[in-house]
């Protein structure tokens, strides 16, 4: 009977040695899971402010937010085990991503939540902390100082119309207004006819591109001038 009364006392001290761990490793999960959160909420404002283009999409902020602590709970299963790290990566490879990465920014942006959740998740707080301060300040310097933007415009100049067609006429009306013009394109069929110029700008000026569209349809024949942006993002 003394013997089964040792061995509780055992099992009853060696349970309570295990909450008290375990209880220093819940608080430490959670704050690595918070912390994920509150970085990736940061990470997702930066991407909302710092965005330029039409291709903005507000789902993509709440993957942002999500895929952090995502990733810091895969990490917290692995914890050093390889055999399970093994098994994680198996499981995780039946998941196919197919939706198209229109902007390379926001691969950037996937990888960095994905590298904050990493950090949080192997209990490297201050690193995680200390890297995502510098890259804000490297984000926000690079979008006020505009680098990697190009300091001309591109566009699309489209030019139809029926009856005869002036090359001339409409050669020195487009590089009248434009630094750079060469022909895309030229048909010509039963009496109708279209040009495609690709027109470089050295700067978008509204006056400059109401003026060449006014004077191109004021040529004769002239019926449909447009002017387009090729690029998905357009200039600002």
């Amino acid at each position: 009977m003394q013997y089964y009364w040792v061995r509780l006392n055992q099992i009853l001290y060696s349970f309570s040695e295990s909450m008290v761990v375990a209880g220093r490793d819940l608080i430490d999960v959670l704050f690595s899971l918070i912390l994920a959160v509150i970085i990736a909420i940061i990470i997702s404002q930066i991407y909302r402010h710092t965005h330029r283009g039409m291709n903005f999409e507000l789902t993509f902020m709440a993957t942002l937010v999500l895929l952090a602590p995502i990733v810091a709970v895969v990490m917290l299963f692995i914890r050093g085990d390889l055999v399970l790290s093994l098994g994680l990566i198996g499981s995780l490879s039946i998941i196919r991503f197919r939706t198209p990465i229109k902007d390379t920014r926001d691969m950037v942006f996937l990888f960095w939540v994905i590298a904050v959740g990493l950090g949080c998740g192997t209990y490297n707080w201050m690193i995680v902390i200390i890297s995502t301060i510098f890259i804000t300040i490297v984000m926000f310097a690079l979008y006020f100082i505009k680098y990697g933007r190009s300091q001309n415009t591109d566009f699309v100049l489209v030019v139809s119309g029926a009856g005869s067609f002036d090359d001339d006429r409409v050669d020195k009306l487009v590089k009248k207004y434009t630094e750079e013009a060469r022909i895309r394109s030229h048909e010509v069929e039963d009496g109708q006819w279209e040009i495609i110029y690709e027109l470089r700008f050295s700067r978008v000026l509204d006056q400059v591109t109401k003026r060449i569209i006014k004077d191109l349809d004021e040529l004769e024949g002239v019926q449909k001038v447009s002017l387009l942006a090729p690029q998905l993002a357009l200039p600002v």
